[in-house]
């Protein structure tokens, strides 16, 4: 035993130095190429894997010192990966945010799942696969990959912009799924008698105690936690407790059978309402980053290329078939239920491979004999060169997204936007406003501006940006900038009766809608919170954070701690002025 047990130690040491050499080494030289960080990961995966070569490791011994031989050894740091992911993703959203979504969440992300899994199914069917077997196929092939499409966004700079958060709506309603598709497999078992409309409601019933458990404790416990940890024990104890929430949503929700990235995603939304944002998106980045790599190569190491060569035209013509079969229902749904044609092709092109939960629900169906393995390998194959491609299907979406929007003559664009939907409408082009349009751009947010100064209206216009020259205080102008389908409105200008009047012109016309206002002092700060603005960022609060940054990097603090402290401070005096 203790030679079994010593064995075992080595060749899972063996297996995370490979990892850790993909890691630091593979990955970058594919990165020095111009290939993005995931396809990196899945060609190291296939590459060092057992599918690769592995296969060799008779004919010269010495390559099993440079290949994995236990990829499921790999699953846990995997799975955590994924988890941090959602989680980070909860902490740049608010519930406010993801309650504004459910159009995209219900409608756009129900249509895609349901009307794909019943598509593929029927395809399958129709093939001679029997109906059980077709039916579990089609609900596993008609999810996409939260953990990929996420990444590949965020390192893209494109979560925040309309066709990550399309993306990232009809993803979380897929989580919800996996659920019922996994009771749904059970059921189907031969030799499960079990009553499936009682086995649905227990699920419903524990599935909707652990997400109010998880809101309910976020919410009212957790912020008063996290000070004691902050005024008691410092960053150690915060790194402790934040890793603590996030594996612990997850088991909560995993309990319930449902998703365990759905309770990491549920955390990251409590935990974001707190003053400690910041410092946690700092704490989490590195180990995210690696741990998702380990989930990508694990993925690149299950596509078999013996089976891949074998089943060529079964596979290829499969992979080639759920694509444009995706791609289609996810552009309708989008196109319906999110926006415009761009965004939809851009959105659809994400959602068209398959996702990592497809190998659970195959696992799940195999193992109790609902689906035989002469299914489940080429369709796991398929899965797994699906999700490969997603990088490039990402920037070919992209790509015929900004031919789609590019005028085809070089005029200037036209002077109304009021048919644009889910943009973002800034007040005022100066110095701020630039500012705010330059980073959203980066996110490949969709902006549209008002500025009363028509040389900024023309400076503007040349450089390419959507802007009309007007008075964002009067409803007319307020409906040219396409102000009924906004999805947020910020005031910049530094006149203070001009930015009350925009703000209670706005809200006239949108009582719901989120106002952020730039205000001179806490007192104008009032002014316009009384007006109508949801937030308000006094110029004295900024100035005051700046001067004291630098004044502690002067004193020769480190420029990380400084960047928390101030993110720590800044929440803190946003939430006090919030309250006065």
């Amino acid at each position: 035993m203790g030679h079994e047990s010593t064995g075992e130690q080595a060749i899972f040491l063996k297996d995370v130095l490979v990892f850790l050499f993909a890691a630091g080494v593979i990955v970058p030289a594919f990165r020095a190429l111009k290939l993005p960080a995931v396809a990196g990961f899945l060609i190291a995966g296939i590459l060092l894997g057992p599918h690769g070569l592995g296969t060799f490791e008779h004919l010269w011994g010495p390559l099993q010192f440079i290949t994995v031989s236990e990829p499921e050894a790999a699953a846990p740091f995997a799975e955590l990966g994924i988890l941090f992911l959602l989680f980070l993703l909860g902490l740049e959203l608010s519930f406010r945010n993801l309650w504004q979504m459910k159009r995209i969440v219900f409608g756009a992300g129900g249509m895609q799942a349901i009307l794909s899994a019943v598509l593929i199914g029927l395809l399958l069917w129709s093939f001679g696969v029997p109906a059980t077997a077709a039916a579990v196929v089609g609900l596993a092939l008609a999810l996409s990959s939260t953990a990929i499409v996420m990444q590949v966004l965020t390192s893209e700079h494109r979560a925040a912009g309309p066709a990550g958060r399309t993306a990232l709506g009809v993803l979380l309603f897929q989580d919800i799924l996996v659920a019922p598709i996994l009771i749904f497999v059970s059921f189907l078992a031969p030799a499960n008698d079990a009553d499936i409309a009682s086995s649905i409601v227990r699920a419903l019933v524990e599935g909707l105690i652990a997400v109010v458990l998880i809101v309910g404790v976020g919410r009212f416990v957790l912020q008063y936690v996290f000070r004691l940890a902050a005024r008691t024990g410092g960053r150690d104890f915060l790194m402790a407790l934040t890793l603590f929430v996030v594996i612990g949503a997850a088991v909560i929700t995993a309990s319930a059978g449902l998703s365990v990235a759905l309770g990491a995603f549920l955390a990251g939304l409590v935990l974001g309402e707190t003053e400690f944002r910041h410092q946690t998106e700092v704490d989490l980045d590195p180990f995210k980053g690696l741990l998702l790599g380990i989930f990508f190569m694990t993925v690149g190491m299950s596509i078999d290329l013996a089976t891949v060569v074998d089943l060529a035209p079964v596979v290829l013509g499969g992979l080639a078939g759920l694509m444009i079969l995706k791609m289609v229902v996810s552009w309708v749904a989008c196109r319906i239920f999110a926006g415009p044609a761009p965004l939809a092709t851009e959105a659809s092109l994400l959602l068209a491979p398959a996702g990592e939960f497809a190998f659970v629900v195959m696992a799940a169906a195999t193992a109790a004999g609902v689906v035989g393995t002469g299914v489940a390998t080429p369709v796991t194959a398929i899965a797994g060169l699906s999700m490969f491609l997603i990088p490039l299907t990402s920037r070919i979406g992209v790509q015929i997204a900004k031919r789609m929007k590019t005028p085809a003559s070089d005029k200037m664009p036209a002077q109304s936007f009021a048919e644009q939907e889910g943009h973002v409408v800034i007040a005022g082009f100066g110095r701020v406003g630039r500012a705010i349009a330059r980073i959203l751009d980066e996110e490949h947010a969709n902006i549209v501006i008002l500025d009363r100064n028509f040389q900024s209206v023309q400076q503007g216009r040349a450089e390419g940006w959507q802007i009309s020259l007007g008075d964002a205080a009067r409803k007319e102008m307020l409906e040219v900038s396409g102000a009924a389908g906004a999805s947020l409105f910020v005031v910049t200008v530094d006149d203070p009766v001009s930015a009350e009047r925009m703000v209670r012109a706005i809200r006239s016309i949108r009582p719901n809608v989120p106002i952020f206002a730039r205000a001179r002092d806490a007192e104008h700060g009032k002014t316009l919170r009384q007006a109508g603005a949801s937030f308000v960022i006094p110029d004295a609060i900024e100035a005051g954070l700046q001067l004291a940054g630098r004044a502690l990097e002067e004193f020769g603090y480190p420029v990380e701690t400084v960047r928390d402290k101030l993110g720590a401070e800044r929440d803190e005096a946003y939430r006090k002025a919030s309250e006065s």
